[in-house]
């Protein structure tokens, strides 16, 4: 884990800091700079853009009384997009912008959840029944009232 993060943190921002000189060294300073703040703004359009419209999916879905898993981790991922555009480089603005591409965005979610699923293990509590051909996962609750908690 202390691996990945010195990689993140410094690794990383050098090969982006090189990037970027070597492209200035072809360019020149002012369009290099120019090019930062241009994928900055037009990234943190797009992403703004894409986060209304998944907001407003999620807005939908919980209005049918559906779990909206899915859009959420969209949304996460936008949020993650957003983050790389803003941050100066070549490298996190190539990532930032394909997550703003839906079919990307969804086959890398579709990676990110079975990484999630593989990760969940569920371990039935006390009182609670194995998961079996008679049992079908439903678990019926009924809440009572104590005396001992003040209304």
């Amino acid at each position: 884990m202390l691996l990945r993060l010195f990689l993140l943190f410094t690794l990383i921002p050098l090969v982006e800091l090189a990037l970027l000189i070597w492209i200035s060294q072809y360019t020149g300073v002012l369009f290099t700079i120019g090019l930062v703040i241009l994928t900055g703004v037009v990234g943190a359009s797009l992403a703004r853009r894409e986060g209304l419209r998944c907001w407003l999916e999620v807005q939908r879905q919980l209005s049918q009384g559906q779990l909206p898993a899915e859009p959420l981790l969209e949304g996460l991922m936008i949020l993650v997009a957003a983050v790389l555009l803003i941050t100066p480089g070549v490298l996190t603005d190539l990532v930032g912008f394909a997550l703003l591409v839906p079919p990307i965005r969804r086959l890398v979610g579709r990676y990110l959840a079975k990484r999630f699923q593989a990760r969940i293990v569920v371990h039935p509590g006390p009182g609670f029944p194995e998961q079996s051909p008679q049992h079908d996962g439903v678990i019926d609750v009924e809440h009572r009232p104590t005396n001992d908690v003040p209304p």
